[in-house]
């Protein structure tokens, strides 16, 4: 596995990867019309292009030798700065895996370069949301030190989500 920096050419196979993993895990929860909603605001290849080239967003890239199989992304400034009391925080978003891929490192390589990437920028904080009954990413982001922080909501389409807003003081 390798960790390489996203560019614009990525756009179609991350957006690609970024909905089927929300759909594997959370395509349950919704009705068609919300999750077709949200896919196309958050996952469409022109919303992804435009992130990957926004200074804001950092992407980081998990590849094997046959195909992309994890991404994160940190994003300053941090959407969630006013639930805390920290200087500077960044926000992690979508660590996501591969469907079928989870256990595997990947997640856990790409939260160690999202750590070491936040300290390097000084940031004293990360901040991320997870959806309040997901407890395997509970688990995993507990076993990093991140703590809750808040309660806040979380949309797909028209559907609110209850998620906690986890915190790791760097």
């Amino acid at each position: 596995m390798i960790l390489r920096p996203a560019s614009h050419t990525d756009a179609p196979t991350l957006a690609a990867l970024g909905r089927d993993s929300f759909c594997a895990a959370f395509e349950h929860l919704y009705t068609p019309g919300d999750l077709a909603t949200f896919l196309q605001e958050v996952y469409s290849e022109k919303v992804v292009a435009r992130e990957i080239a926004d200074p804001r967003c950092i992407h980081r890239l998990a590849e094997d030798e046959d195909a992309l199989i994890g991404f994160c992304k940190l994003i300053h400034p941090s959407p969630y700065a006013a639930h805390s009391d920290a200087a500077n925080p960044i926000a992690l978003g979508q660590l996501y895996t591969a469907p079928g891929r989870t256990g595997e490192g990947i997640g856990a390589a790409l939260m160690d370069w999202a750590e070491a990437e936040a300290r390097e920028r000084d940031h004293d904080a990360i901040q991320l949301s997870v959806w309040s009954e997901n407890r395997g990413a509970q688990a995993f982001y507990a076993r990093y030190g991140f703590a809750k922080i808040a309660d806040i909501d979380f949309w797909v389409g028209s559907h609110r989500d209850d998620e906690w807003l986890l915190e790791l003081r760097l």
